[in-house]
């Protein structure tokens, strides 16, 4: 075919026509529409865009784009005219439209500059010799790197995030695409591409952090007639969306890494093994394959070489277990996703009994950069033993949320008030949980901690696929423990006692104390059985699930304490140890809350001072949401005295 790339000059032929879309001579209007831009409404805005463009036969290329990291300001469209830079605006709405056109043929800013967010001059795509040169203007334009959110960031696995469009594998080759896979192909042997992963000190980003070229190593050295790579895209964490985002805005970088991945280990066939409930990243990543395939990139003889190799993909059903290597192989084989007992390692025993290398989607993201700069360019990058960088899904009770590419080793601190610009609420941060469901749970005054393997670890925590969710003083941390192990006992597989009866005693124990009914006995037998787990489930799973007991009795004791000795949960958000009050000196006998309570627990007579039921309230909290005039409290563990009957309200002075 015409398309299929066998030279670095047809290479290059491609660079130049993806070049010439990245760069064109007439305007470009990037759309951003990765899930979080269409979830926000960008869909609605690029279809407005292609109307109005079409009507008017207008001179603009309009394309689409991933996300670039910042959620909480989609809807993102970026504009660039010839010569000048790029322009990301934010927060935008249909209407918005005629404004960005306008700006689109006559280069004149919005007087308001109300949606304008950021500029971008120049771009390194890391896997180009030189940044990409947009142009230099706009002075009262902050640069893209110079606004909170991306001053910590260094952008490496979401280098083409929000920029190129992630359907077009031309846009890809444009900034430096698949120049690591011909570099490795024509110029290294397998072991030398081995040998560079392991000098980057590259580690596994799915949780473990297992050394990358080391695993690479042991499948390598395994005799078989058949191998197989995995890319392990089942992202379960609750508020992690990292993968998701890596596949819907650049799914061309993970099938390079792992075509590299697999000329390194002698395999002939890898599978991305992603959850059915992404549904746009599936869509992404099979026409991005399709073009690979197209292109000579993917099938036999990849780029004019001996080297044969193609990749499919698994679907999914959503277990969280699966997202274990071994319960994920099961899956794929068509048996219930449980884990097994290693060894034998899938390095040696892995899908359908043959040697298979599994990585997750950021792991492979990082590969390319690896080949084409080295991995002593890359063990500069991050901290000692924890080189690189890592991508967190920043959420919660933060002011800025989205995702954050870091330095490994930037501390904790830096990304939630730097970043994320402390607690949305104006109230104080309390405690940011990293690893997901099996993370720990670190208070404020360790935020000093440095993101790392390490650190994590000794701080109770784990890394985990990157979510980082936050906490501020609302939240009960007792409660924070109830609702992850509810998960990790939802999610079981059930294989192991450990991880089935276990987390389900966890969890009971902890109903109980949030119920106001638990004993110190009970916290201490908590606490036993927690390390118990830790030490004797039977995948990795299970061992993490009681972190966020272990973390949150280690930091936050006096807050089980309060729920067991003085039946009070410090952050009200227990239902049995909360009851709503009306202050009788506050209410105005508007009947509003009375009209707005849905059992009908509050005598409200107009002109009367309300009273609540206790017996019949469900703390429920409407009442409390509904009065204009703060007459309603919630309270734990203490009350306010109440009239026994509904007496007049008193009005004077009001």
């Amino acid at each position: 075919m015409k398309n299929k790339i066998t030279s670095l000059e047809g290479l290059e032929e491609i660079k130049e026509k993806g070049l010439k879309k990245l760069l064109p001579d007439i305007p470009r209007i990037s759309v951003g529409l990765a899930t979080c831009g269409i979830a926000a409404g960008g869909k609605e805005i690029y279809e407005e865009l292609k109307k109005q463009i079409e009507e008017k036969n207008l001179s603009i290329f309009l394309t689409k784009t991933g996300c670039f990291g910042i959620c909480n300001e989609e809807p993102l469209i970026n504009v660039r005219l010839p010569g000048k830079p790029i322009v990301i605006f934010s927060k935008l709405k249909k209407e918005d439209v005629p404004k960005i056109l306008d700006y689109a043929l006559t280069g004149k800013l919005p007087e308001d500059n109300k949606n304008v967010l950021c500029k971008i001059e120049e771009w390194d795509h890391i896997t180009t010799e030189t940044p990409i040169l947009y142009g230099r203007d706009y002075k009262n334009i902050p640069p893209w790197n110079e606004i909170p959110f991306f001053k910590p960031q260094k952008k490496l696995v979401m280098r083409n995030a929000g920029i190129t469009n992630p359907e077009d594998i031309e846009e890809y080759i444009a900034t430096g695409g698949y120049k690591a896979l011909f570099k490795a192909l024509k110029e290294m042997s397998p072991d030398e591409i081995i040998e560079e992963v392991k000098k980057s000190g590259l580690r596994g980003r799915g949780g473990a952090g297992f050394p990358t070229g080391l695993k690479w190593e042991f499948a390598k050295k395994e005799k078989s007639d058949v191998k197989y790579v995995i890319c392990n895209a089942d992202e379960g964490d609750p508020g992690a969306y990292m993968n998701r985002n890596e596949m819907e805005s650049d799914p061309h970088m993970i099938i390079e890494g792992m075509i590299i991945g697999a000329y390194a280990i002698g395999a002939s066939e890898g599978y991305i093994y992603i959850r059915a409930e992404y549904p746009l990243a599936i869509e992404r990543l099979e026409r991005a394959i399709e073009q690979a395939r197209e292109y000579g990139i993917l099938g036999k003889n990849i780029l004019g070489t001996n080297f044969s190799f193609d990749i499919y993909i698994a679907r999914g059903a959503g277990a969280f277990v699966c997202g274990e290597e071994t319960a994920l192989i099961a899956s794929m084989e068509g048996n219930a996703g449980r884990p097994r007992v290693r060894p034998p390692f899938p390095a040696q025993k892995g899908l359908w009994g043959k040697p298979t290398n599994i990585n997750n989607v950021e792991t492979w993201c990082n590969i390319s950069p690896i080949i084409l700069r080295g991995g002593d360019w890359f063990s500069r990058i991050g901290a000692e033993k924890n080189t690189g960088t890592k991508v967190f899904s920043l959420v919660g009770k933060v002011k800025r949320t989205g995702l954050v590419e870091v330095p490994l080793g930037t501390p904790i601190r830096e990304i939630v008030y730097t970043a994320g610009g402390g607690a949305a609420t104006g109230k104080k941060v309390k405690a940011v949980q990293t690893g997901g469901p099996s993370g720990g749970c670190i208070p404020e005054n360790l935020f000093n901690l440095p993101v790392d393997y390490d650190h994590l670890a000794s701080a109770g925590s784990i890394m985990g696929s990157g979510g980082m969710v936050v906490m501020d003083e609302d939240t009960c941390m007792v409660d924070t423990a109830k609702y992850f192990l509810e998960f990790a006992v939802d999610e079981s597989c059930g294989k192991c006692t450990p991880g089935r009866e276990g987390t389900y005693q966890m969890r009971n124990m902890l109903k109980k104390i949030t119920e106001g009914k638990g004993t110190e006995e009970d916290l201490n037998k908590l606490e036993k059985l927690a390390k118990f787990v830790k030490l004797t489930a039977l995948c990795g799973l299970g061992q993490t699930a009681p972190n966020p007991v272990i973390t949150t009795i280690r930091y936050f004791k006096d807050e089980y304490v309060a729920h067991i000795e003085d039946k009070r949960c410090p952050a009200k958000v227990c239902k049995a140890l909360i009851n709503y009050y009306i202050d009788p000196d506050l209410c105005r006998g508007c009947t509003i809350c009375a009209r707005n309570c849905p059992v009908e627990a509050i005598d409200g007579r107009p002109g009367y001072v309300h009273i609540i039921d206790q017996e019949k309230c469900i703390k429920c909290g409407t009442c409390m949401e509904v009065c204009t005039f703060n007459a309603v409290i919630k309270l734990s563990g203490e009350k306010i005295e109440t009239p026994f009957k509904p007496i007049p309200v008193h009005r004077e002075g009001r």
